[in-house]
């Protein structure tokens, strides 16, 4: 339970210095923590991490917000916390009821919060497709080609936290043979496109990042074009971003929060639902010939399809990488 308090501490402390937005952790009164009386909460809060838009990423999750609320008749708000470790340090006081963040947040969190993931990202209509990688890029035409290029040079990494933007690279570097943490000078961004327009501004030679911010969020921005990045490493499949929702809540309405968002709602019927009017998107086409031309919500900060099912067996790659690396932020006391 206590191993990673202390590497939650220095997260917490890190982030300080590293969010420039976002609001408190403490969404809710302290003297009322679980927003509970004898029938049951009077609101849930869901807290999710900005990235540089948070207007836009906190209306990704709306959707979501807005078919909970309609499935559980509970007033729901979303807040934005200013890190990962801030979401923790929330769920730690149960003053955040539902969570979207990193697997290795859950990761840190399944041992000081009382926690479960119920679902974790399907980017695709097919099970499963919600495998995340990381990858290492660097601008067009610079001279690193491959990850062994990067000893030496500074990297950008997202959020010592961050599992795509952190853990899963170092893992990379070592296999490389290059010690993290005395061959390189990491610059740590805060978010995943922040990373990469850092490194495009010349402070920092490569960037990991999330594989999907690459392949489709920034190009959809039009933040990045062909040729503006080459990448030089891609990660083994990570687990899909979990969406956790805290134990003091009643099962009952834990399994009706999982059943909304993995049974009864998807991006799709979502918007036909009405739950995004306004602000419906054309179906992407990795999603396939079945949803050409279907409209559909943003579901989530990662465009996802929908969620399925999870559990904490889903992130034990996790647990696997922090054993491999021993990074600081995964070490026990």
């Amino acid at each position: 339970m206590r191993k990673t308090i202390t590497a939650i501490a220095s997260l917490a402390a890190a982030g300080l210095l590293l969010a420039a937005c976002g609001a408190s952790p403490n969404a809710r009164p302290a003297d009322n923590a679980s927003g509970s009386d004898s029938d049951g909460p009077s609101e849930l809060v869901f807290a999710v991490v900005p990235t540089d838009n948070s207007e836009e990423l906190e209306a990704s999750f709306e959707p979501i917000v807005a078919a909970i609320e309609k499935e559980t008749g509970i007033p729901t708000s979303i807040e934005a916390v200013s890190n990962n470790a801030g979401v923790i340090e929330a769920q730690v006081a149960e003053r955040v009821d539902i969570a979207v963040y990193g697997a290795f947040s859950y990761y840190l969190a399944a041992d000081v919060a009382d926690v479960t993931p119920v679902a974790m990202d399907q980017l695709t209509p097919e099970a499963g497709s919600g495998a995340v990688e990381a990858l290492g890029v660097v601008p067009g035409g610079s001279d690193i080609t491959s990850i062994e290029e990067v000893a030496g040079a500074d990297v950008c990494f997202t959020d010592p936290a961050s599992t795509t933007g952190y853990l899963a690279p170092i893992a990379g570097l070592m296999d490389a043979d290059i010690d993290p943490e005395n061959d390189i000078t990491p610059v740590f961004a805060g978010s995943h496109d922040v990373a990469v327009t850092q490194m495009l501004a010349g402070d920092c030679d490569a960037a990991f990042v999330a594989g999907t911010f690459i392949t489709d969020l920034l190009p959809a921005r039009g933040v990045i074009e062909d040729g503006d990045t080459e990448t030089i490493w891609t990660s083994p499949d990570i687990p899909g971003t979990p969406l956790v929702v805290g134990n003091w809540l009643d099962e009952d309405l834990r399994d009706l929060i999982a059943e909304t968002v993995t049974t009864t709602y998807n991006s799709v019927t979502a918007a036909e639902a009405g739950l995004c009017e306004g602000a419906e998107r054309e179906a992407p086409a990795p999603w396939g010939d079945e949803y050409a031309g279907t409209m559909a919500c943003e579901w989530g900060g990662t465009g996802a399809f929908g969620f399925e099912p999870a559990s904490d067996a889903n992130y034990d790659t996790i647990r696997d990488i922090c054993e491999k690396t021993g990074a600081e932020v995964c070490r026990s006391e």
